[in-house]
């Protein structure tokens, strides 16, 4: 990496400063409050037993996502949705993102007929919301899956969540390659790129444009290398949210 300085002090391949607070809500069955820098999106996950109509008596569970903005998550307000009378095609394609990121690492039959929907709610944007998302969403679908064990809607020894997973943006600015853009970065970026992969170091998505000049295939793979080595510093952050505190002797 070079050494150049970004305008928040980072160099181009750190991560802003990256929180999970597991258990933020009281009432979800799993939850997690997750930081990157000044971006913040507060992930539920509810856990219901019982499966959609179209999937009943299959045997197999579901995992499904939505995610959404507060209106005053960006500088200026923007209106809520629901008062839009329609969901914009931008929550759309995140929302179906998301919930394919976590199916990516879920064993459908071991989860047995139940539902988890996750709810990935922006309540401050400072770019990257939709991978903090994913990330945050992973740690309270874990809990929610302990949650089912706890009170037997799954299996004692039943295994449901094969993999954790991730998710971090790379871009190239001023002919850089660098991780984990903040607004000011993605907003100039001459290529962008939103990557999700699983603890064991596999794709599950890689969503890249080229906002000016076309990209080459040693941009891409240092852009690649950039988030692997990003996502395997998350899968370390979203162990040790999920690690039971050691109570000392």
């Amino acid at each position: 990496m070079t050494d150049i300085t970004r305008a928040d002090g980072r160099t181009p391949d750190q991560l802003r400063p990256v929180t999970i607070e597991r258990g933020w809500s009281r009432q979800a069955e799993g939850s997690a409050l997750i930081s990157f820098g000044n971006t913040r999106v507060l992930c539920t996950a509810s856990f219901t037993n019982g499966v959609p109509r179209w999937m009943a008596g299959k045997g197999r569970g579901w995992v499904t996502a939505e995610y959404a903005m507060l209106p005053r998550s960006t500088n200026e307000r923007m209106d809520r949705e629901s008062v839009k009378g329609r969901v914009g095609g931008r929550t759309h394609e995140i929302s179906r993102l998301v919930g394919r990121s976590l199916r990516a690492v879920v064993d459908m039959k071991a989860l047995g007929e139940n539902t988890i929907v996750l709810d990935c709610d922006v309540l401050q944007a400072d770019g990257g919301t939709r991978t903090a998302a994913i990330t945050g969403a992973y740690v309270a679908l874990a809990e929610a899956l302990e949650w089912g064990r706890e009170h037997r809607f799954i299996g004692q020894k039943a295994t449901p969540l094969i993999d954790s997973v991730s998710a971090v943006s790379v871009g190239i600015i001023d002919g850089t390659p660098m991780l984990d853009l903040a607004y000011v970065e993605d907003v100039r970026a001459e290529t962008d790129m939103n990557v999700v992969v699983t603890g064991r170091g596999l794709f599950v998505e890689v969503q890249g444009t080229a906002e000016g000049a076309p990209f080459d295939r040693r941009e891409l793979n240092d852009l690649l290398d950039l988030a692997l080595a990003g996502t395997t510093e998350l899968a370390g952050i979203q162990s040790a949210a999920l690690t039971p505190a050691v109570a000392e002797a």
